[in-house]
């Protein structure tokens, strides 16, 4: 299936959720706010939250600094 990911179009394998999406991509959920189509996903929903073709995401990824 296709997904647009940060505004680019990728090709992911079918029925995933956002947090097998995240393993994909090689981000730690608890360091990523997920946005997908236009509505904030809660952490605690990420595992059962399944994507779709043509679904739309922003992944922000939490840095830690100072």
């Amino acid at each position: 299936m296709e997904l647009v990911i940060n505004g680019e179009r990728r090709g992911v394998a079918a029925g995933l959720t956002v947090s097998a999406l995240l393993q994909e991509l090689g981000l730690e959920a608890g360091r990523v706010v997920v946005e997908l189509n236009r509505d904030i996903v809660p952490r605690e929903q990420y595992e059962a939250t399944p994507l779709h073709d043509g679904d739309a995401l922003e992944l922000v990824e939490l840095v830690g600094g100072g």
